[in-house]
């Protein structure tokens, strides 16, 4: 899923400060999962403009919403009846999400209340942690279900390098090695022969270096 983490008060202020009447924007996605932007979050900062606004000597109105997603057209469209009701919007969606709704709406001012951060998954109740850069030639399928290009932090291909210690790598004592990892892996899986293998160089033409991507299914057109 997508993380991402609240941005600080200050800087929420100051997008909100010229404004009587906010729409403040949740989304039931990833920033819900990681607890950043969904329903019970709009409402912890919807709290937080209101007072903040006061303190300020002001007063401002922030209608609380939540779209399923705000990723997807479809659920954006909802806005169309109420949108200019409002001076502007202030999403807590992800990256996606802002420009998407700032996509359908040119003459409204679409804020971000989050900072994107990566692609991850949940190791525990509290902590997610990278685990895709979406390069766009995944490479899972021989390094054992376990990523170098977002787990190693030199993304090699041909690894380890000669920076690990006791399975550690050498940036922090609480990283893993991905190689070590990737190693582990294969030999519980019997595959070692993978192991041995040289993969060649990445084309990183298929990652964002190539510039903006996209996917096109025409059956689904």
């Amino acid at each position: 899923m997508i993380t991402a983490q609240r941005k600080p008060m200050q800087e929420i202020m100051s997008y909100v400060a010229p404004y009587d009447k906010i729409l403040l924007l949740g989304c039931n996605e990833c920033v819900t999962v990681c607890y950043a932007g969904g329903r019970k979050e709009v409402g912890i900062l919807a709290s937080a403009l209101q007072m903040g606004s006061l303190q300020q000597g002001k007063k401002l109105e922030v209608v609380e919403m939540t779209l399923e997603r705000q990723c997807d057209p479809e659920y954006v469209e909802e806005l169309a009846r109420t949108i200019d009701q409002y001076d502007a919007v202030c999403s807590m969606a992800c990256g996606c999400g802002v420009q998407t709704v700032a996509g359908r709406y040119l003459d409204k001012p679409v804020y971000p209340m989050v900072n994107t951060t990566f692609m991850g998954a949940s190791e525990r109740q509290g902590v997610w942690a990278e685990r895709c850069q979406g390069c766009g030639e995944c490479v899972l399928a021989y390094t054992g279900g376990i990523c170098p290009v977002a787990r190693c932090s030199k993304r090699i291909f041909n690894g380890p390098c000669g920076g690990s210690t006791g399975g550690k790598c050498e940036i922090a004592p609480d990283v893993d090695c991905a190689w070590q990892l990737i190693w582990d892996r294969l030999k519980a899986l019997g595959r070692t022969d993978l192991y041995q293998q040289i993969m060649p160089a990445k084309d990183w033409r298929s990652a964002r270096d190539g510039g903006p991507r996209r996917i096109v299914r025409e059956d689904l057109i």
